[in-house]
């Protein structure tokens, strides 16, 4: 690690100008949650394997921001040349950077690597003390990265319309309204999976992903599509060019965006007619002349050589339109599902029998306590093993495709790191004295899943019970949630929350977060959540919003429940202002442990409900288990009463 950061402060040092500090950002070119192993560059500085951070090198120290989800993690993985800055505790990164870095210092950083939005945040900060951004012509991480993984070239496919339920036509022709109400020329889309989504395309080139690295131009005339063309078979080319869509080389965008800016992109074939068009629209009225860019997700290098009076800088009406899921999107997602609901019980009843065969534990249903652990011959459960297994129960459903994050698979004090990813050299072995998290999903063709459990294969404590149910309670509540249309996830966030709060507990993540249609498991715009964004967009009918409270005890154990709900029409009593009102519909079935319940902690309403949900899970999934799953599904279903 030492050897990386002087090799880094070397590069600072003899660049022109000299860096007092070098950011390193999570993001790629397309500002992504998640990245490709060769854009992993704040992972190979740091040594921090976390999807969200930042860190800053400085002549002197080396220093990683990251949210709460990943304080017990990174504190573990960093190394003691490295300090560890805690979001939410600690000072902001510009303002560190403004606070501590030397009057005139210059701050470097990749401007593909970097949002609109966080360089005109930092910028402002940054000019109190006459510092500034330099933007690095080059990424000097990827200078002292040797082994940084190879370019793969994975083909792109087109994802069929039975699955996607709209056409990419039908797609740019709503996108192409909207270019005109905002009196915009053309938009730049840079967020992999609204390309994904406007084109119809899928690929794998970011791990657990289906999506391709490239960028989109849209005008009112034209569409492009920027990729590495090694990707795309005559199939696909002679799909996207049905569709009107243009295939240019990946690294074409900086100049189609500069040509776009100057009236002069079009396509190949009807680049004079094209020029000619706009020309006439901007000579007519001049004020159809703006380029829509997001901020939050356009890099800051295509739009700082341009004049800024030129954008339109606004959220891209792309990721409200994916989020709002058309109705075979949702008959997907609702398949999908069920399909993983099939796996994930016969993933615990595989499970419990290796419990009790191997270690001698009470099981999924019995309170009693753990016998001497048998001889197991060799046959050692870890926190990685298990997870492949449940994956091998994913695989053998239909449109299985992928995970779609790396499985949560933790036992006891692993189980309070939010986050946490087991490796092969550091896995646990599973513990039946000791709670169980897992947190998983796939990805199929027709719907992306994730959901999550929590059990105990022994005798919980009756405190382990007893913040088992206040999650559950925040979990039922806000799944049973009526509120008026225009009510955002800020405000619907208390409610998993205040059964926590009324003993004094909490959980430091988000309550919830949409999900893709065969694409990213974390999608925007919506959130529930106490951050600031939640209030952003409020929640509508047919998005998508996972259900997942929490509570961690560090160093002992994470209890979380997650189920995908579906916003729908709700149908009240009255309707106050004639508002409207909505309400949440489960789609994700695999049932809750009742043994870890403290039942008489439960109203009479949650139990019924419990009931009822248990109820549908053994309806949905019998057809997809066989007799000794569906007996003891049946077992883990059977009513309770307080």
């Amino acid at each position: 690690m030492a050897d990386k950061l002087d090799a880094l402060r070397s590069l600072m040092s003899s660049h022109s100008p000299p860096l007092d500090a070098l950011v390193v950002p999570s993001e790629d070119y397309h500002q992504s949650e998640y990245v490709s192993s060769r854009d992993k560059r704040r992972e190979f500085v740091s040594g921090f394997t976390g999807s969200t951070g930042l860190a800053l090198i400085t002549r002197k120290e080396a220093l990683l921001w990251t949210d709460a989800r990943y304080f017990l993690q990174a504190a573990q993985q960093l190394s003691d040349q490295w300090k560890l800055m805690r979001i939410g505790e600690d000072p902001a990164v510009d303002v560190w950077m403004v606070d501590n870095l030397p009057h005139d210092a210059a701050i470097g950083t990749d401007p593909w690597c970097v949002s609109i939005d966080t360089a005109q945040r930092w910028e402002p900060a940054f000019a109190k003390k006459q510092q500034k951004l330099v933007q690095t012509s080059t990424n000097l991480v990827d200078e002292v990265w040797k082994n940084r993984p190879p370019l793969e070239i994975n083909p792109v496919n087109v994802h069929a319309l039975e699955f996607a339920g709209r056409s990419a036509t039908d797609k740019l022709n709503d996108l192409r309204e909207r270019l005109t109400q905002e009196k915009a020329r053309g938009i730049i889309i840079t967020a992999l999976d609204e390309v994904a989504w406007l084109y119809n395309i899928r690929g794998s080139d970011v791990s657990y992903c289906p999506v391709v690295q490239a960028f989109a131009i849209v005008t009112r005339t034209s569409a492009f599509f920027y990729v590495d063309q090694r990707k795309l078979s005559s199939e696909v080319s002679g799909y996207l060019m049905e569709n009107g869509i243009e295939v240019r080389e990946y690294g074409a965008v900086t100049a189609d965006v500069s040509s776009l800016a100057s009236n002069q992109l079009g396509p190949c074939a009807f680049k004079e007619t094209q020029t000619e068009s706009i020309k006439t629209e901007a000579e007519d009225g001049g004020s159809d002349d703006l380029i829509w860019a997001d901020p939050g997700s356009c890099c800051y290098a295509l739009y700082s050589k341009l004049d800024s009076n030129r954008f339109l800088l606004k959220q891209s009406p792309l990721a409200l339109a994916k989020a709002l899921k058309n109705p075979i999107e949702l008959d997907g997602l609702r398949k999908a599902h069920i399909r993983d609901g099939a796996a994930v019980v016969q993933y615990l009843v595989w499970l419990d029998k290796q419990m009790h065969e191997n270690y001698g534990a009470s099981g999924y249903f019995e309170e009693g306590e753990t016998l001497a652990q048998k001889n197991r011959e060799g046959k050692k459960l870890t926190e990685l093993t298990v997870s492949d297994k449940l994956e091998s129960f994913r695989a053998s459903k239909e449109h299985f495709k992928s995970l779609s994050f790396p499985t949560i698979s933790s036992v006891g004090p692993n189980a309070a790191m939010n986050h946490y990813r087991p490796q092969p050299n550091t896995c646990a072995e599973l513990d039946a004295d000791s709670i169980y998290l897992f947190d998983s999903g796939a990805q199929y063709l027709d719907g992306t899943t994730d959901i999550t459990r929590t059990v105990h294969f022994g005798r919980p404590s009756a405190h382990e019970k007893a913040c088992y149910t206040a999650v559950l309670k925040g979990h039922i509540a806000l799944g049973n949630a009526r509120f008026p249309k225009g009510t955002t996830g800020y405000a619907l966030d208390i409610l998993a929350r205040l059964p926590l709060w009324k003993d004094g507990l909490d959980y430091r993540h988000g309550t919830g977060h949409g999900i893709g249609s065969y694409l990213n498991v974390h999608e925007g715009p919506h959130s529930i959540s106490y951050g600031t964004r939640a209030l952003n967009v409020p929640m509508q009918a047919s998005m998508t919003v996972t259900d997942e409270p929490g509570y961690y005890e560090d160093g002992n154990f994470g209890i979380r429940l997650e189920n995908l709900l579906v916003v729908i029409e709700a149908d009240t009593k009255f309707n106050f202002g004639d508002k409207g009102y909505l309400s949440f519909e489960h789609i994700t079935w695999a049932p809750y442990q009742t043994k870890l319940i403290n039942l008489s902690l439960l109203t009479t309403e949650e139990i019924d409900w419990l009931n009822a949900y248990h109820s549908k899970c053994r309806d949905i999934l019998t057809p997809y288990l066989d007799d000794a799953e569906m007996a003891w599904l049946k077992k883990a279903t059977e009513p309770v009463r307080a």
